[in-house]
Formats: C-alpha cells, sequence, structure tokens
C-alpha cells in the first residue's frame, strides 16, 4: 500500500512539474537614440545556443516538455496529435474555448517558423493535418484572443522544407468560419519565436537599431518587456560598438578597432604612437583590416596612442578621451577597480566578464559565464622583443594611469582561472583597449 502511495505521489510530482514548464514570453521595446528595436541576437549563455529575430516579434521561451503539453489562457486542455512521432504527415486536434481568429504557428528545434496558418475558427473542436516536416523535434503554438496552447511534435520525416498546415475538419460544434489561407505573412500580429528555455539559465540579449547595438543578460522567470537604450558609440573609422551597461557604468562591449595607421611587430616606441593587428606585419591599414584577428580581436595600440598624446589621469571617470569615440574615454585605474568591485572582486570578476566557451578563447576556460555580457576576448599583445604572443589565450586592456615613468596600470584575464589580474605593462607594448562613456 506504502508502495502505491509512494508511486502515484511521484508521477503526481512529475505531471505538476510538466504542467508548469518555463513559459514565458518576452518583448522587446527601445530607448535613448531610437525607441524602436529592429533585431534582437538571443543567446542561451548556458546551452550554447543563439537565435536572431525580428524586434518586434515575440520571444517565447519553453521549457522541454515531456508528453504533458502545456496550457496559457482563460481555459485547459492539451493538443492531440496522432500519430507522434510522426513520419510524414499527422492529425493535430484541440478545441477553442469561444470563436475568434485562430494563428498555428511551428517551429522547428531553434526556434525558426517554419509554417503558420490563420483562420476564423468557432467554438468547439478542430482537426489540422501537418505535412512535410523534417526530422527532429518541433513546436506548435496556437493562439485565439486570450487562448493560448502549446505541443511538442516528434518527427522521423524526411521531407524537410514543405511543411504545411491544412485544416480537415471540426467536432460537433466547430466550425471553420473564414477557410481561406493566411499563410506566413508576419504583418498584423507579432510572430512568436519559440526558444528551448529552463529556469535559471543566463540569456544575452544584444538589441539593434541602425547603426546602435545594447547588450542586456538576464535570466527570465516571467513574461516581461526588455528595453534596450540606444547610445551612440561610432568611432573615427566609421565603426560601431555594441555597448552594455554594468553598475553605474556604461562599457563598450566589444575591443576597439581603430585604426588609422597600422605597423608590424618589429616597431615599438614608448613616446611615438603605434598600431598593431596581431598576425600582420606590414603598413597597409586595408591588408590590416582585412585579418580575421581584426574582425576577432580588434586593435592592439601602445600607450601613446591609446592615450592619443594626452597626459596620465587616475581621476574616476578619467577624463582622457584617448583613442575613444566623441563622448567616450579610456578607464583610468580606478575605473577598472570600480568595474571589478562591482562584480565581487578581481579574484572572481573575470569569469563574468570572459567570453564563454572555447570559440574564441582557448580550453578550458573553465567558469566563464559572461553574466554581464562585456564579452572580454583574449587578443594577445605585442611584447617588447617585436613578437605577438598570447591570442586565444589572455586579453590585456590599457588604463589611462600611469604607474611609472616606463609603464602603466593594466588589466588582463586568463583562459585558465576566473580572475582580473591588475599589473603594470611597458608603455612600449601593444594591448587591446575598452572605452567607457563619459
Amino acid at each position: 500500500m506504502k508502495l502505491k502511495i509512494y508511486t502515484f505521489l511521484t508521477l503526481l510530482f512529475i505531471l505538476t512539474a510538466c504542467l508548469h514548464a518555463q513559459d514565458y514570453k518576452i518583448r522587446f521595446a527601445g530607448s535613448g537614440a531610437a525607441t524602436t528595436v529592429e533585431t534582437v541576437k538571443v543567446e542561451n549563455l548556458t546551452q550554447g545556443t543563439e537565435i536572431t529575430m525580428n524586434g518586434s516579434d515575440v520571444l517565447h521561451l519553453k521549457g522541454t516538455v515531456t508528453g504533458i503539453e502545456t496550457v496559457h489562457g482563460n481555459t485547459t486542455g492539451k493538443i492531440i496529435f496522432y500519430p507522434n512521432p510522426m513520419d510524414d504527415f499527422t492529425r493535430m486536434e484541440f478545441a477553442l474555448p469561444e470563436s475568434g481568429e485562430t494563428l498555428i504557428s511551428l517551429y522547428d528545434i531553434s526556434g525558426r517558423k517554419i509554417a503558420r496558418k490563420q483562420d476564423f475558427l468557432s467554438y468547439g473542436q478542430h482537426t489540422y493535418e501537418l505535412h512535410g516536416i523534417g526530422e527532429g523535434i518541433c513546436f506548435v503554438s496556437i493562439n485565439s484572443g486570450s487562448f493560448a496552447l502549446n505541443g511538442r511534435l516528434i518527427s522521423s520525416g524526411s521531407n524537410s522544407g514543405n511543411a504545411k498546415i491544412v485544416y480537415a475538419g471540426s467536432g460537433e460544434t466547430g466550425n471553420l468560419m473564414v477557410s481561406q489561407e493566411k499563410q506566413s505573412d508576419s504583418k498584423g500580429a507579432n510572430a512568436e519565436i519559440v526558444m528551448q528555455y529552463n529556469d535559471g539559465e543566463r540569456l544575452k540579449l544584444t538589441g539593434i537599431y541602425d547603426i546602435y547595438s545594447t547588450v542586456i543578460t538576464d535570466v527570465p522567470r516571467e513574461n516581461k518587456t526588455i528595453t534596450f537604450n540606444f547610445i551612440a558609440c561610432t568611432d573615427g573609422d566609421g565603426n560601431n560598438y555594441s555597448t552594455v551597461k554594468i553598475g553605474d557604468q556604461v562599457w563598450m562591449a566589444e575591443n576597439l578597432k581603430y585604426l588609422p595607421s597600422v605597423v608590424g611587430p618589429g616597431t615599438g616606441s614608448e613616446t611615438a604612437p603605434y598600431y598593431y593587428v596581431y598576425g600582420y606585419n606590414g603598413t597597409n591599414v586595408a591588408k590590416a583590416k582585412a585579418n580575421s584577428n581584426y574582425q576577432t580581436y580588434g586593435v592592439l595600440y601602445n600607450w601613446r596612442a591609446a592615450m592619443n598624446g594626452k597626459p596620465g589621469s587616475s581621476a574616476n571617470p578619467s577624463g582622457v578621451q584617448g583613442v575613444c569615440p566623441t563622448g567616450w574615454h579610456l578607464p583610468s585605474d580606478a575605473e577598472w577597480s570600480e568595474l571589478t568591485d562591482n562584480l565581487g572582486g578581481e579574484s572572481i570578476a573575470g569569469d563574468k566578464l570572459k567570453e564563454s566557451g572555447t570559440v574564441h578563447w582557448n580550453s578550458p576556460n573553465t567558469g566563464a559565464t559572461n553574466e554581464t555580457g562585456f564579452t572580454a576576448l583574449p587578443g594577445g599583445l605585442r611584447y617588447l622583443d617585436g613578437a605577438f604572443i598570447n591570442v586565444e589565450s589572455i586579453g590585456y586592456w590599457w588604463s589611462a594611469t600611469e604607474f611609472s615613468i616606463d609603464n602603466a596600470w593594466v588589466r588582463d584575464m586568463s583562459y585558465t582561472h576566473g580572475d582580473v589580474d591588475r599589473g603594470c605593462g611597458s608603455k612600449e607594448y601593444g594591448l587591446s583597449v575598452r572605452c567607457v562613456r563619459d
């Protein structure tokens, strides 16, 4: 008897967990330089997945549901598929609690919409046929007024790229009141883009409008609207940069790429400004910009170039524009310390600042979460002996603060640990630059 009760309670727990699976809808808005959002890049930093969507669409975050389909709105119910798994054909049944314009959308596992149909349906039971779905898991979303229903379908079919949703009939009360199809035209209602998501996972969201790009990280636990504050960050070459707010500071979320001239690593000086691109040995700016390291890691500057000839500063803010875009400045040593202090100290801040994974960082890069959206990258450095070293292993960034007549304060992060190291470096080094908003 006890075993039966235990089994029943276990099944009840599983059922309840499934019925309360993660299911959040995220909308986007803009502020600052633009009030609308053109596109949003969504990266699940925990899973390592990403999608790019229209800023006017709705991001639908769905947990993985097995056997039980979730329901939202003013009534309860579920979608029935038979068969499920399907081959190249299945029938789908559901009931509407009231008549209304009904939108049926079909998404693949990446969140890409593969079919859409809009009909005016009456109250009651309805049946549709789904054809031509490729192999894999897909999601069905049904929305009618305040009623919404979601289902999961497994397909072993091979007819990918030709998915169709076809009305097949109604029950005793249900009727198709307007039979023409309104397929896959996003005019009118906003589309929903489905992305697999589990509670506690962190998303990196990059909102884009024209030249503006803003990064926000978030751990969604409810329906919400995320607002991107768009700020101009354009250098003298016309490069536009993503920005991210961390504490009270707004930082560039990329390494600076401004390149008015270039030399090879064999040329160096503490007093004359020099610009380098890791792996390039020459003086042709166009060729240097064609280098993949330039595209990924930006430019390496000696301290004189980074400062644009200005004297050092230990103030917070530094007040030194240096090589940074108009409205931005080179951070002082104190501003770097403000950043790491806000993240719990130098010993753990590196993991929160570094890009996660090993696409750009060498393995193991263990512990890197990029939970701030700062996306620190290992651009290496131009060393005193005229060599480039440590790309993909260590990132180094200048401050505007002198340590001595020959050295300035530097921050670096490594693939081997989660620290932000504070040290001094020769002004002749070629290091990366991140700028802070005035």
